[in-house]
């Protein structure tokens, strides 16, 4: 697998979670972040899919059933398109052969016939209402108001004025009779309307015939070519029985078969019924050679759950389902999508809209417009598609954490975790997977070819960002990074090849464009704005180190650590800690340096003293328990009254029983120590003290390390606190004896001496004005760290 160096276990655990085909088991990818998990997973997936069939095309169509509701089919990779394509095609050929089949002599002689026939039924009927009008000396008359009746006389209707002038005795019989016609008149009406209706039927129904006729081999074929996808045949069925319901859409055709409005107004309202029988390929895989593999690098609400969206239409805003626009869940269904956590997690609505779908395996387009309005709006309800797919999230360690602890549904939904290692073993193998991956980025990039000291290089570069004698990074946007910087400085020198002084070119200019603020630093240092003193010896004050991380750019820096003691209640302060300027860590480490007194001096009289500690010019945060030796020492120093060597730095934690124990940084603070001293002036006597558990953790500079070899500069490596005082005072730390306690001259004798004066004058002082002795019982510390008044 390319571009993996000593990844096994997050291997082993990709191959295992694409394995898996049952639900929840989607997977969580953690590491570093420039470690190569995204392109790593991605290239894997790919592999994977490549031998796996193709995703089915994704097409919505007209629901003839429920117009609001599209329907969802899925078709062979390809067919979508192709059917798409087919169905442009059939509307096109279908206005032609039904505008031609409407225009033929068969049609028209048809329609002749149907009329024949209306009137030849017509006729009797009409024939019979003038007889029996007739008969009772009434005629029937048509107007523009229908029919009418109207009295003959001589063998002809009746003008008004001769009706004015029918006698009033005669009156009531024409009533009468012309009672008797209107009925019959109203009779016939309802007969011929019913001929009509009949008659218009027939010819509906002709109309019908002949469309479906004309469109019968259209359909033949479409349904011969997709007989093996059903959903598609019956979809045809559908559209067989709606065409001959909008014939005007086909017969009303210019010269391209569309039909033509009569003007802008009728243009823009006019519908064209023949849309619903198009296809909307929502997903098209026809390009993929096997399962697909998305990539969502926006993975907002709409980009992964698709959309419906709408178009202006004579002022206002409508949508069909040629509207419907897919999401990164639909693309990537049947196969992968690959997801960044904390992006989805900060777009509004995703996290829960992918937890939902995961949950119900299926994927529902809803614009989020129509689910929080105040009130309902008419729109579409596109079905929802089947889900079948692994999501693949990619975020940090904390992230993972966060959710698991959190979010229930994720714990059911990605129970796979892939943890990419920060770092591989120092090996043959190793360095042989360095070498390849330096390789193709030479031919990605075009960049010079690496010699075998180059490579060399790198790989103990690589070993310092891990700041570990047997151990190799695994960032390999840094290793791109280096490689790419490499090249460039070999090429401004014309070097055939890139050299390993080219690889140390590329390092020290990227520390120089970044180290601004450490060079800063180290001016206040060396002008005295900031006192660091690295000769001579003072009481109580010692010189700690600390890591500054500035973005890429990380340094260590010393700083001056003071103790101060005097007659106490057993009270042990930290400044940072009562200011609130230290953080848990380091006040941690502070409250196991006040167990270190109790437990080691505390034993036969109580701890009578006031310590202050402090960091001197610190105006930040303190954070971190790797001074938590030096704050020892220090404290040490001013019981003892006994100098400390200020040519030395220390860094290291401490627990209760002194043990020194190991911390981070360790190369950063001896190299930062070193630059301070080398601007001062190396004396050959300066140093750092550091645990015995770091050894392994030290990659130091080419430049340290020649300083150490040519005596100039010193590391030492301590298991206990009684190595370390003993190397920065030059005097025995001391061994408890049974019978006489701590010899005479050392450290902890120093140390005794002083707690036993300490707690003779606190109880020379601790007697009240009447005579009566004050409670002699040990002060105890209260949260904030200072024991109770009185």
């Amino acid at each position: 697998m390319r571009d993996t160096l000593g990844q096994e276990r997050a291997m082993e655990a990709l191959r295992f979670g694409v394995g898996v085909d049952s639900a929840g088991y989607n997977l969580f990818v953690t590491g570093l972040s420039g470690s190569g998990r995204t392109s790593t997973v991605r290239a894997f997936l790919q592999q994977i899919a490549a031998t796996r069939p193709a995703a089915d095309d994704w097409i919505y169509v007209h629901n003839f059933d429920q117009v609001d509701r599209p329907k969802a089919l899925h078709l062979p990779a390809g067919r979508g398109r192709e059917l798409a394509a087919d169905m442009e095609a059939f509307v096109r050929q279908a206005r032609q052969q039904i505008s031609h089949a409407f225009e033929t002599e068969r049609y028209s002689e048809r329609r002749r016939q149907l009329a024949s026939e209306l009137a030849q039924r017509r006729d009797p009927v009409l024939e019979e209402l003038s007889k029996f009008a007739g008969a009772r000396g009434m005629t029937v008359e048509a107007t523009p108001a229908g029919l009418i009746t109207v009295p003959v006389h001589a063998g002809h209707p009746m003008t008004p004025e001769e009706l004015q002038q029918i006698p009033e005795k005669d009156r009531p019989d024409l009533e009468r009779r012309s009672i008797e016609v209107q009925a019959e008149v109203a009779k016939t009406f309802r007969h011929l309307s019913q001929l009509e209706r009949e008659g218009a039927e027939l010819l509906i129904k002709l109309d019908r015939e002949i469309a479906r006729f004309a469109i019968e081999p259209l359909l033949h074929g479409l349904r011969e070519k997709y007989t093996h996808q059903p959903d598609v045949v019956s979809h045809l069925e559908e559209i067989a029985e709606d065409i001959p319901n909008h014939l005007p859409d086909f017969r009303q055709a210019g010269p391209e078969g569309v039909a033509e409005p009569t003007s802008p107004l009728e243009a823009a309202l006019a519908t064209d019924h023949t849309n619903r029988y198009r296809v909307n390929v929502i997903v098209d895989n026809s390009g993929l050679g096997g399962a697909p593999v998305a990539l969502e690098t926006n993975p907002t609400y709409y980009n992964l759950m698709g959309r419906v969206e709408y178009r202006a239409t004579f002022g206002t805003m409508v949508t069909d389902f040629r509207q419907i626009k897919a999401g990164a869940l639909h693309r990537a269904n049947g196969g992968f999508l690959i997801l960044d956590a904390a992006d989805i997690l900060t777009n509004m609505f995703a996290w829960s809209a992918l937890m939902r779908a995961l949950s119900t395996r299926q994927v529902r387009i809803e614009n989020l417009g129509e689910q929080y309005s105040a009130l309902p709006t008419a729109s579409l309800t596109p079905a929802a598609v089947p889900l079948r797919l692994k999501v693949v999230l990619v975020g940090s360690p904390l992230l993972y954490q966060v959710l698991y602890n959190l979010d229930e549904e994720f714990r059911e939904l990605f129970k796979v975790r892939v943890d990419f290692a920060p770092e591989v073993e120092w090996t043959d193998e190793s360095v042989a997977s360095y070498a390849a991956f330096i390789s193709r980025r030479i031919s990605e990039k075009g960049l010079k070819h690496f010699d075998s000291t180059a490579v060399a290089r790198v790989v103990e570069e690589a070993a310092r960002w891990r700041e570990n004698q047997r151990k190799l990074s695994t960032r390999l946007r840094d290793l791109d990074d280096l490689a790419t910087e490499a090249s460039y400085w070999a090429d401004q020198v014309s070097h055939p090849l890139v050299l390993a002084e080219d690889v140390k070119k590329a390092i020290a200019e990227k520390e120089l464009r970044s180290s601004l603020t450490e060079e800063r630093l180290h001016e206040l240092i060396t002008d005295g704005t900031l006192r660091v003193e690295v000769a001579g010896s003072r009481t109580g004050v010692l010189n700690g180190l600390s890591v500054i991380e500035l973005g890429d750019h990380h340094f260590g820096i010393p700083s001056r650590i003071s103790a101060s003691v005097a007659v106490g209640r057993g009270v042990v302060e930290s400044l940072e800690r009562e200011t609130k300027m230290g953080g848990p860590i380091h006040n941690k480490g502070f409250l196991i340096v006040s167990g270190y007194l109790a437990g080691k001096y505390a034993q036969q009289w109580p701890l009578a003293l006031r310590a202050t500690l402090t960091f001197e010019q610190s105006y930040d945060e303190v954070e971190g328990d790797s001074a938590s030796s030096t704050e020892l020492y220090a404290l040490l120093s001013a019981l003892a009254d006994v100098p400390l060597k200020q040519n030395i730095a220390v860094t290291g934690s401490v627990d209760q029983h002194g043990n020194v124990q190991a911390v981070g940084g360790v190369t950063d603070k001896i190299e930062g120590f070193f630059k301070i001293c080398q601007a001062k002036g190396l004396s050959g006597d300066q140093g750092v003290i550091i645990p015995a558990a770091n050894l392994t953790h030290l990659m130091l500079s080419d430049e340290v390390v020649d300083a150490v070899r040519e005596g100039k500069f010193v590391v030492w490596a301590v298991d206990h606190v009684d190595q370390g005082i003993e190397i920065l005072t030059g005097r025995s730390a001391g061994e408890l004896r049974p019978e006489d306690g701590y010899p005479q001259g050392s450290i902890h004798r120093l140390v005794t001496e002083k707690l036993q004066t300490y707690a003779n004058l606190q109880r020379a002082f601790a007697t009240t004005p009447n005579g009566e002795a004050a409670s002699r019982e040990p002060q105890t510390v209260n949260k904030a760290g200072t024991a109770p008044e009185g």
